[in-house]
């Protein structure tokens, strides 16, 4: 089991927020640092070879088999997992380097990912992006042009799968209208909402 992490009282926070694919998630978190610009955002390490557009640093860190695996033996990452051949890792080191400073974090991540980094950090804030219904998130991801028929078939039986673990995070924001998703999002970040946006 990962070692728990302990900071003092001044420590940042940890924001997870996890979605399935087509929830909104990474436009959610995109206007959430617009918002609040002193959040700090962890950029994943990955094997995997970068897309067009991508940017090292800023979409993830790019990085070879042999120099991730070694993260592995020495404790580099906070998590990880490998996904179709492929490594996906988030650093300790920055976790930690940020909380320390006083710094809140935010980590946009899958629920697997999620589960690991409770166990090594307690004491994170774990958010569920939902979309307002299966029939929606299955219209928003064939609007997109990006995927087959098929491939999307997939894509929601995953999102079936995520969704069924939505109990185990303390907040959930249903993205239907993305202003009011924003705002639910930025009182739970300011500590004015204890239970997230009621779904209806």
């Amino acid at each position: 089991m990962a070692e728990k992490t302990r900071l003092s009282s001044q420590a940042g926070r940890l924001y997870i927020v996890s979605a399935p694919s087509g929830a909104g998630k990474s436009t959610l978190c995109r206007i959430l640092m617009q918002r609040l610009p002193d959040l700090r955002y962890s950029v994943s390490t990955t094997t995997r070879p970068p897309r067009d557009g991508e940017v090292d640093g800023r979409d993830y860190f790019f990085t070879d088999v042999e120099t991730f695996t070694a993260g592995i033996q020495a404790n580099q990452w906070a998590e990880w997992a490998e996904v179709h051949g492929n490594y996906y890792g988030t650093s300790a080191a920055f976790i930690d380097h940020e909380r320390a400073a006083g710094h809140d974090v935010l980590l946009d991540i899958d629920v697997q990912g999620a589960a690991q980094l409770c166990v090594k950090y307690p004491d994170a804030v774990t958010i569920f992006i939902l979309p307002p219904s299966s029939a929606v998130l299955r219209q928003r991801l064939e609007q997109r042009g990006a995927d087959s028929p098929g491939i999307i078939d997939k894509r929601m039986a995953n999102a079936r799968q995520e969704m069924a673990q939505r109990v185990a995070y303390q907040h959930i924001v249903v993205n239907d209208r993305l202003e009011e998703a924003v705002e639910a999002l930025v009182a739970i970040f300011r500590g004015n909402q204890k239970e997230g946006m009621p779904t209806r």
